[in-house]
């Protein structure tokens, strides 16, 4: 008489632990320390852009008699038109003339330089590259009297070139040195086909380095141009006639016109910012995209 074994039944397969559901979507705890320290950093920022665009539509006399927040009660455009009378349009003239003549500059000697830097070999690239770095370190204020006597020197004193040109020196280093970390992380296997393909190096850089490298390219001229439309301290020195004022040295003597026209004054400031906040909104994917470029390796 033969007896037969049964085999042990096999134990249960543990299923993995799942996290709460409430019909059918996944309960995420939330970070109440978090939101409320989120809410009250944009409150410290939304507050004061708020104060200034409803102080700029009130009178002199309303500003005094309300509620600081309070919206205006008789809304009125006449300290936009007595800004814009007041040669508003020449310093704006004049901030887009520097901003671009040392932006566009800046931004494509940087990418041939970076270009040749990463793709180039030889020590004398190699201390072009460490001369770039060592611009970092050199901050502006600590050059405004060398620069102020070159720009003697030159015959350049009290004129726009005397702005766009140290703009641009001091763009370069670090223009430099976020393109050449975009161009270095570029696949070799890219342009060695385009080097099979017959292209040269000059073509290799505008055709695949340069749209390759478009987010940060876009990155720093938007960084570059927001450097140079709130510079101060070289139209200040470096300039004293009232027809080539900047945006915001215009916005000083604004503040020294209208000292006690509030209204006025924070008006000259939403027209100072206006097209900074208009270039923001059409290259705000460029600028993400550039910024956040590297951190999903």
């Amino acid at each position: 008489m033969t007896t037969t074994l049964s085999k042990p039944a096999p134990a249960p397969a543990t299923s993995p632990t799942r996290q709460p559901t409430r019909f059918g979507r996944r309960v995420r705890k939330l970070n109440l320390p978090a939101g409320a320290a989120g809410w009250i950093w944009l409150a410290v920022i939304i507050i004061p852009i708020y104060y200034i665009l409803i102080t700029s539509f009130k009178s002199q006399a309303g500003y005094f008699s309300q509620n600081p927040l309070a919206l205006p009660s008789n809304p009125t455009l006449e300290n936009y038109k007595m800004v814009i009378a007041n040669d508003f349009g020449r310093y704006f003239l004049n901030s887009v003339i520097v901003t671009l003549g040392a932006t566009v500059p800046a931004v494509v000697f940087s990418f041939m330089a970076a270009f040749a830097i990463v793709r180039g070999s030889g020590r004398f690239l190699k201390s072009v590259n460490a001369l770039f770095l060592m611009g970092l370190a050199i901050p502006l204020q600590a050059t405004i009297i060398p620069v102020y006597l070159l720009i003697i020197k030159m015959n350049l004193y009290d004129s726009l070139l005397a702005l766009i040109l140290p703009s641009i020196a001091f763009a370069i280093p670090l223009t430099v040195l976020i393109l050449s970390n975009f161009i270095r992380d570029v696949p070799n296997e890219l342009f060695e086909s385009m080097r099979l393909d017959g292209c040269s190096e000059w073509q290799t850089m505008w055709r695949l380095a340069l749209p390759l490298t478009k987010p940060a390219i876009v990155t720093v001229a938007i960084y570059n141009g927001l450097g140079v439309w709130n510079g101060f301290l070289l139209p200040l020195i470096l300039t004293q006639s009232p027809e080539l004022r900047v945006l915001p040295l215009a916005l000083w003597s604004f503040q020294g016109q209208y000292s006690v026209n509030i209204p006025a004054v924070l008006a000259s400031v939403v027209l100072t910012t206006l097209p900074i906040l208009v270039l923001y909104v059409i290259g705000r994917r460029q600028l993400l995209s550039g910024l956040t470029a590297g951190f999903s390796k």
